[in-house]
């Protein structure tokens, strides 16, 4: 069975998502026969490459917020991060362009490191003080992922590398009809939006094994928190 998982890497809840889906897989008895594929899809795709910000001023901007009050909003999505037993610093981050990101993930894809490269991208954006937006910490998270220096520098230096792989996932995600991420979709037979308890995985991954046979894609667990195309990102309902 294969998982297709449409993130990126600026979206907490993708984040989030990640882990409690990691959670949900241990519990699944055929995990050992589950291949999992990540695919792009970016939050913020109009924003120039060099153009960052912290994050709590740009949700602060969004949301028409003071900058205490966007403070907070992270404040409640790291408590459901911590959680899960991940790091989330509220204070410290950038916010900007991914898709350089998503090129070098997809030769990750290429090399069999995805999974590697996702991991600790994800750790140096939310948990550590290392900026995903500086082409010698992508290369530096490359190199720690398993990848060669020399391949992911070329990639880095070349816009068009990988580039049609990054926009083929973005329009197969607006086929499906994902308007925000994470967005799980299980053997085309099913699809999860937004970073759901672990156990509306397994639900889903124990559905989608038993039903083998084609169907129209399903909305499996209702709705959970996500981020939508415009950047924003859920806060935790009450």
């Amino acid at each position: 069975m294969r998982v297709e998982i449409w993130s990126d890497i600026a979206c907490p809840w993708c984040y989030i998502g990640k882990a409690r889906f990691e959670k949900g897989l241990a519990e699944f008895a055929h995990r050992d026969q589950v291949e999992v594929v990540h695919r792009s899809f970016e939050l913020d795709p109009s924003r120039a490459k060099d153009d960052t910000a912290p994050v709590i001023d740009m949700l602060a901007r969004k949301y028409g917020r003071s900058r205490e009050e966007a403070a907070s909003m992270e404040a409640d999505v790291a408590a459901n991060a911590q959680a899960e037993g991940l790091g989330y610093r509220v204070e410290g981050r950038d916010h900007g362009n991914t898709f350089d990101i998503h090129r070098l993930l997809h030769l990750a894809k290429a090399r069999g490191r995805q999974d590697e490269l996702l991991t600790l991208a994800y750790r140096a954006n939310f948990a550590e003080e290392r900026s995903v937006y500086d082409d010698e910490v992508l290369l530096a998270l490359a190199v720690e992922a398993g990848l060669d220096a020399g391949e992911a520098r070329s990639v880095l230096a070349d816009p068009d590398a990988y580039a049609d792989d990054v926009r083929a996932d973005e329009r197969e995600a607006a086929e499906l009809g994902a308007s925000a991420v994470p967005f799980f979709v299980l053997d085309r037979r099913y699809g999860i939006s937004g970073g759901q308890p672990s156990e509306v995985f397994v639900q889903a991954l124990e559905q989608a094994w038993k039903d083998r046979p084609a169907t129209a894609l399903t909305p499996v667990g209702g709705d959970a928190e996500a981020c939508g195309p415009d950047g924003a990102c859920e806060v935790p309902r009450s």
